[in-house]
């Protein structure tokens, strides 16, 4: 029995979805403010909480801020009459499971909320096995029981609360802005801003006034101040992925804002103190691009105060099913599945592929996976060729050439579009990872995907 409240200044409507859950065997609360809705909240714990958007002078969303800081597990269904593409996307930031417009049908509310609990109960049920498995779990998709894993989690407990630089390393998707997260939501900052940026997708024209804002009038197009990302991460947490990837022009400026703590905008005389903790990443080894000169020693030092190097999947094996078995927890609440695992079978040939594309290549393989099975086990017939060791062949091989000739600037474009689709397909769509597994830089990958028109 799934313990839900129900809010809305209508007493009416309170007390007509109370009777029509507890029809169906739920313990349903009500409240008509949210003073009542948090007094409740803080007498029992709840399943779900359902709430209008507009209750009284107060807002839904300021209550689905408050039961997701006091309690992060409970699901949230935000209902209204006012029904604005803004305030749904708002509410699904923030943390909502879904959002349902006034009038609704019946038995499609008593769906959504079925759905609602079900995702509770699978990720209760992910926590409780990890727990039993004496883990840790470090936030989102970073799962492991290996030493190194441990080891990495046992880092982050120890300096997620000092002011120092961080430097996080390891290869695409293998989890950096995730530790990141975990070190901002662990630490005294947790309660202020996180901001992330990927250096390498920013245009190099562009890097100073992102980084540190500009005044009106700047430069063309420049009509108003901007405060820039250092300014909107002031008192927490600001994440330089790629920092590999920053101009030689760019690193002199963010070297002499991490010495000073004060970024001054562009266009501006004027510099503006500022408190925050940096985080950077990158998959690139800095000590290298020290001695041919790409990156600065100075700010290498700067950032590598504190060190986090993440391990690459193929090298903690014994991590994949657990990993495995986390992502379809996910992939069975998001697709409304309730698939048990995978087959013995399956699991060997996951523990056997080496995962060029570490964590985030074996959530999309899973993802897939469960896309693919209507239900019961996970079977190795699911799973992509190349894992499951069944080797894709081009049709009809290499072309012969011969004395009709052949068109090889279609052929060579066509092995192209297949690796660039196949990288894309590893990084999860982030066209930056993508590149990095090809050997390519951003800028190349990006002209041969607008070259070729893929999506």
């Amino acid at each position: 029995m799934s313990r839900i409240l129900i809010v809305d200044d209508e007493r009416s409507m309170v007390d007509f979805i109370r009777i029509m859950l507890k029809k169906v065997g739920h313990d349903v609360g009500g409240a008509t403010t949210t003073t009542e809705a948090l007094a409740a909240l803080q007498l029992g714990d709840f399943d779900l909480v359902v709430s209008d958007l507009r209750i009284k002078q107060d807002s839904g969303i300021d209550l689905l801020r408050r039961v997701k800081e006091q309690s992060p597990t409970t699901e949230f269904i935000m209902m209204t009459a006012y029904a604005t593409t803004e305030n749904a996307v708002e509410a699904m930031k923030l943390g909502a499971y879904d959002y349902v417009t006034k009038p609704f049908n019946v038995d499609e509310f008593k769906e959504l909320v079925s759905k609602a609990l079900e995702k509770k109960s699978l990720r209760d049920e992910n926590l409780q096995l990890q727990a039993k498995l004496g883990l840790r779990e470090a936030y989102h998709e970073i799962v492991g029981k290996s030493r190194a894993m441990q080891q990495v989690f046992d880092l982050v407990d120890r300096i997620k609360d000092t002011p120092s630089n961080v430097l996080i390393t390891g290869e695409s998707g293998t989890g950096k802005e995730v530790i990141a997260r975990a070190l901002h939501e662990h630490s005294v900052r947790k309660n202020k801003p996180f901001v992330a940026v990927n250096c390498g997708a920013l245009p190099e024209n562009l890097i100073e006034s992102e980084l540190f804002g500009y005044r009106k009038g700047a430069f063309t197009g420049a009509t108003s101040d901007r405060e820039g990302l250092f300014e909107a991460a002031n008192g927490g947490t600001l994440f330089l992925d790629e920092i590999g990837e920053l101009p030689l022009s760019m690193q002199v400026k963010l070297l002499r804002v991490l010495q000073e703590r004060k970024v001054r905008r562009v266009g501006d005389t004027n510099d503006r103190v500022i408190d925050v903790r940096l985080v950077a990443a990158t998959n690139r080894d800095l000590n290298k691009a020290v001695e041919t000169g790409e990156f600065r020693e100075d700010l290498y030092f700067r950032l590598n105060v504190l060190h986090l190097a993440l391990p690459p999947l193929r090298e903690r094996p014994e991590d994949i099913p657990l990993l495995a078995h986390h992502f379809l927890q996910k992939n069975n609440a998001d697709m409304g599945r309730s698939l048990p695992g995978f087959s013995d079978e399956a699991l060997r040939y996951l523990q056997q592929y080496r995962f060029p594309g570490n964590v985030r290549e074996l959530a999309n393989i899973v993802e897939r996976a469960v896309a693919l099975t209507p239900e019961g086990e996970i079977q190795a017939d699911v799973l992509p060729d190349h894992v499951a060791g069944r080797q894709l062949a081009m049709a009809g091989g290499l072309p012969q050439l011969d004395e009709a000739g052949m068109d090889l600037e279609a052929f060579v474009e066509a092995i192209e579009k297949h690796y660039l689709l196949r990288a894309l397909e590893l990084s999860g769509g982030s066209k930056t990872k993508a590149a990095e597994l090809l050997g390519m830089s951003f800028r190349q990958f990006r002209y041969k995907v607008d070259k070729f028109g893929l999506k």
